[in-house]
């Protein structure tokens, strides 16, 4: 079992168990999410440009959200409630679905957007849920008068101004390997056009 599902009740049926059990895995996410972009990019059939460019775009402004987020996050060490913190509680989420739509549609494959929309359902809510969980309990009130105002994943920005915050490159790269992930999607991105 899980450490992101011991505090669930046990369950009895062996298939549930398993497919809980791959809802609460964080790095089989990440690398099926990987994997799925370089499908997309592999097999797309970019006919409209227009389509293409606003795929492109959205996509890079979830690039652009993630990086932003692995500048401030501190795994477990300090509650981040600044840069992009500050108007949403999981930014990299945000960013992951963005680049994932925007991929999507990039590769103008009919049949990306519903697998898109099943991974998202099959993954991030026990993923939001177990985070919300593991912060309350390390950070306990301060994470509650955050998270009270603060939305998982539609951002809110009334009131809050703008709030960079303290970035930093060091962070992003060393703590999060984003600068990586990054290429690696640029790489994909640039694949749907040259290939």
């Amino acid at each position: 079992m899980s450490h992101r599902t011991r505090h669930l009740p046990e369950a009895r049926n062996p298939a549930h168990k398993l497919i809980r059990e791959m809802r609460y895995h964080e790095p089989s996410r990440q690398l099926l999410a990987m994997a799925y972009i370089l499908v997309l990019a592999i097999m797309a059939e970019p006919g409209l440009v227009s389509l293409y460019w606003v795929g492109f775009s959205i996509a890079g402004l979830g690039i652009l959200i993630r990086l932003w987020a692995s500048g401030h996050v501190k795994k477990n060490k300090e509650l981040a409630t600044d840069g992009p913190y500050a108007y949403v509680r999981h930014p990299l989420y945000v960013g992951n679905i963005l680049v994932l739509v925007g991929f999507c549609i990039a590769s103008q494959l009919w049949w990306s957007i519903p697998v898109m929309i099943a991974f998202l359902w099959f993954y991030y809510p026990p993923a939001i849920s177990y985070e919300d969980r593991k912060l309350h309990k390390l950070f306990g009130e301060q994470w509650e008068n955050w998270s009270r105002d603060t939305y998982a994943l539609w951002p809110k920005f009334k009131g809050r101004g703008f709030r960079f915050g303290g970035w930093s490159f060091r962070q992003s790269l060393m703590g999060n390997g984003e600068p990586l992930l990054v290429a690696y999607m640029i790489y994909c991105a640039w694949h749907l056009v040259v290939f």
